[in-house]
């Protein structure tokens, strides 16, 4: 199929956001950008939409390509449109949410990520593009799930 737009379009992504309540502390993975920008700073595991796809397969195909982990069940959060929030041009990113012990995913960094961990939700490291934002909504929305 073949697309011709009169207007500027912009790139959309999915982002994942993977909680585990294993733990006395909920943990989020996170991975660290092997690539421009925000290269090697962490951020949620995610990319940019194939024309054939959905927003779910899209964030299904990013959280399995950058960390190896399949078959967790996701469900939509928000999209984050501020058109500032990516540095190589305008970004509307769909975010997804899940929850899987972390004991039963093993992850391991692929693709443009250099690495992957979990990370205490009391002691985040400095987030790439909006992420921090992104994370402060979920950890309200989510307070009633989320151990602290």
């Amino acid at each position: 199929m073949s697309y011709s737009y009169e207007y500027p379009r912009p790139a959309v992504t999915s982002d994942i956001v993977l909680f585990s309540n294993e733990k006395v502390q909920t943990e989020v993975m996170l991975i660290r950008r092997k690539n421009t920008p925000f290269e090697g700073m962490w951020a949620f595991p995610g990319g940019f939409l194939e024309m054939d796809e959905t927003l779910l397969a899209c964030a299904r195909r990013e959280l399995e390509e950058e960390t190896g982990v399949k078959d967790i069940e996701l469900e939509p959060y928000l999209p984050f449109d501020q058109p500032d929030r990516d540095p190589r041009g305008r970004t509307i990113s769909m975010v997804f949410v899940g929850f899987k012990d972390a004991s039963g995913i093993n992850a391991a960094a692929a693709s443009d990520a250099a690495e992957v961990q979990w990370f205490s939700i009391n002691n985040l490291p400095s987030l790439a593009f909006d992420h921090d934002k992104i994370i402060q909504g979920l950890l309200k929305k989510y307070a009633g799930q989320i151990k602290k």
